[in-house]
C-alpha cells in the first residue's frame, strides 16, 4: 500500500468513526436545551471537532424526531425567517444516558488496549 493509499485509508476510517458518534453528539448538543440546525452544527464543531454540512444534520434530526428522540416546534424570530427548534424527549435523555454509559465503557476498554502504542510512541520520540 502506497503512503498516499495509507492516508486514504487513515481518513476513512476517521470519518467512519466519526459517523458513528454523530447521532449521540446531536443529542448531546441538545441536552441543556433546545437548538435549531445551524446552532447544533456550529455547537458539535466548537465542541467535539465534528464538521458537519447542513444536508447532513436535518436527515439525522427528522430520523430522530421519528424515532421519539427529539421534539420540534418552528419559532418566529425577530428578523427573518422562523426556525425549527428541537428539544430533547424524555425518551431522547435516557436514550443519551444509555449511549454515554456505552460509550464510556467502550473507550475505556479501547484505551487500555491501545495504551501501550501510545506509551512506545511517546517513548520513541524523547
Amino acid at each position: 500500500m502506497t503512503k498516499q493509499e495509507q492516508h486514504d485509508s487513515a481518513e476513512r476510517w476517521e470519518a467512519q468513526l466519526r459517523k458513528g458518534a454523530l447521532e449521540m453528539a446531536i443529542l448531546a448538543a441538545l441536552w441543556k436545551g433546545r437548538g435549531y440546525g445551524l446552532e447544533i452544527i456550529r455547537q458539535l464543531e466548537s465542541q467535539s471537532q465534528l464538521v458537519l454540512a447542513e444536508g447532513t444534520i436535518y436527515p439525522i434530526l427528522n430520523r430522530l424526531k421519528a424515532d421519539g428522540l427529539l421534539s420540534s416546534e418552528w419559532v418566529e424570530a425577530e428578523a427573518g425567517h422562523p426556525r425549527k427548534y428541537y428539544s430533547l424527549t424524555d425518551a431522547g435523555r435516557e436514550r443519551l444516558r444509555q449511549m454515554s454509559q456505552a460509550w464510556v465503557e467502550f473507550s475505556r476498554g479501547l484505551g487500555r488496549l491501545i495504551a501501550p502504542v501510545l506509551k512506545e510512541k511517546q517513548e520513541a520520540s524523547q
